[in-house]
């Protein structure tokens, strides 16, 4: 399938049904996280509105910390039963799910009355969130046609910066206002990405590997036919790919049972689980999580207290974000993933350390030196951080586990991310405002750590389908599975050509 692929030259651009696939793609799937980044840009720019200060009585520190954290909180919550729907019932009805929670909580957060009833939506818009992003990813990767898999599973998260975007620029243009629509406004606002996703999700297929788990093989067929050959009933690759599809699947059902305990039940799988782990909270605890919920608090301490200009500095630093994480989207999955890994890692450890020093200089010396290299180190670290973490996790995560376990995978990822958050979340305000840049070190320790961890335990995942990368640690499996696929292939020719010969039969009877 890999070869019959590159042979394919004609681009994406080129073929109606493809292009008209990821255009679909974008509202329903790709444009998925941007409920996330808007969420934490809302947030961000929320401490900087005086209404929602004064309304909440200038939570700081634990009671801040709170409010952030239920969101991370309701998707370790519900993370559990998130492959189940998203087994069980579809990609597509996964992701409406989510989507229907999530403006259930920004209608919740927008009315909000107390303090009390914002920290219930905040809690019901995590519970949405997880089925939405573990549905959306898996569909990517499992519809995608494979020369572009990863480049569009890879703009996926890159999609966070235009909600991040929109939400740094309506609150903005709200801080001024002296009622508490100040706040309403980009609360309600929340709701976009999701209306989005509901009115548009039902116009996309489904996942043709989930329809032929589900003995619906002629339906997968079809999509395949339809978007990955044009419509051409005869393409060697359709033929080729549904083939793979089918016997890696058939295979997977035979030597691996699916249950929760089950997933961890070989020495490959345990591997996949650690790493999808390590992963979930390497994706919080790299720093990052300083910036996207308590940028105003950061910018305190290095004496910038003007409103004004912390707005425009979170919508400054959004942009820059979507500028290189778009960037990284469309390169990175060119490359051997542990080589980008190993160089975003130690980047970011130089780039945070750098930072580290530069704010203890200020908390010791006050200088404006100081505070503009605070600045300059926050802006570097964006790119360092998305061109792995941002660019390529979903994209590795949907080539590292099987589809049998790929929903369960991704949610081990996201509890793990999510825990990890929540405990950013809560923890961080406290930290800045008792410890200040000595909170720091304990990133500078856990970012050496992961360059240890990818160096030592990525596997390399760049060049090949998803059904060549089903058994990455099984090798005595892979022969088996080439075997079968090659029967298949050979059994369908010879059909073919039966078919073909019946055909010449009658025309000369």
């Amino acid at each position: 399938v890999t070869r019959l692929a590159e042979l394919d030259k004609t681009p994406w651009y080129k073929k109606p049904n493809l292009r008209l696939l990821y255009l679909l793609m974008f509202p329903t799937c790709i444009g998925v996280e941007m409920t996330s980044g808007f969420d934490s840009s809302m947030m961000n720019g929320l401490q900087a509105v005086d209404s929602w200060d004064t309304f909440f009585h200038s939570p700081r520190s634990t009671l801040l910390g709170l409010m952030s954290a239920m969101y991370s909180l309701g998707a370790i919550l519900v993370l559990p039963i998130v492959p189940v729907v998203t087994d069980r019932l579809g990609r597509r009805h996964a992701i409406s799910f989510g989507s229907l929670l999530m403006i259930i909580g920004a209608a919740l957060q927008t009315g909000s009355q107390n303090f009390g009833m914002f920290v219930v939506s905040r809690l019901v818009l995590g519970l949405g969130i997880p089925f939405a992003i573990v549905a959306a990813s898996s569909l990517i990767g499992e519809l995608s046609h494979p020369k572009e898999r990863a480049i569009i599973g890879s703009l996926f998260n890159s999609c966070y910066f235009i909600g991040a975007i929109v939400a740094a620029g309506i609150t903005l243009g709200t801080f001024n206002m002296n009622s508490n629509w100040g706040w309403r406004i980009p609360s309600l606002l929340q709701v976009m990405p999701s209306a989005l996703q509901i009115i548009f999700v039902y116009l996309m297929p489904e996942s043709p590997r989930w329809l032929i788990s589900k003995g619906r093989g002629e339906e997968a067929r079809a999509i395949l036919v339809k978007y990955h050959a044009e419509g051409d009933e005869t393409s060697e690759f359709v033929k080729a790919e549904f083939a793979q599809i089918k016997k890696t699947l058939e295979l997977e059902k035979e030597t691996e049972k699916v249950g929760w305990f089950q997933v961890v039940a070989t020495v490959g799988m345990r591997r996949r689980i650690l790493i999808g782990a390590f992963l979930g909270l390497a994706t919080q605890w790299s720093g990052n999580g300083l910036t996207s919920y308590f940028l105003a608090r950061i910018l305190d301490t290095i004496g910038i207290h003007d409103n004004s200009v912390k707005n425009k500095f979170n919508l400054g630093i959004t942009c820059w974000g979507f500028v290189n994480a778009t960037f990284f989207a469309l390169i990175s999955s060119r490359f051997k993933r542990r080589i980008v890994y190993l160089t975003c890692t130690i980047s970011l450890l130089m780039v945070f350390t750098a930072w580290t020093i530069a704010s203890a200089r200020y908390a010791i010396t006050g200088t404006q030196a100081s505070s503009r290299a605070v600045i300059a180190f926050i802006f570097l670290y964006s790119p360092c951080y998305n061109m792995a973490y941002n660019a390529l996790t979903y994209t590795f995560l949907v080539e590292l586990f099987p589809f049998e376990v790929r929903a369960k995978g991704i949610s081990v990822f996201q509890w793990f991310s999510r825990a990890a958050g929540f405990f950013n979340q809560f923890v961080n305000p406290i930290g800045i405002a008792n410890a200040g840049w000595k909170y720091y070190i304990s990133y500078c320790v856990f970012l050496l750590f992961e360059v240890i961890f990818v160096y030592f335990l990525f596997p390399e995942t760049h060049g090949r389908t998803l059904e060549e990368l089903a058994f990455l640690y099984e090798s005595d499996k892979v022969i088996e599975q080439k075997r079968r696929v090659e029967e298949e292939i050979y059994e369908n020719e010879n059909e073919n050509l039966s078919v073909r010969m019946d055909e010449g039969s009658d025309k000369k009877v």
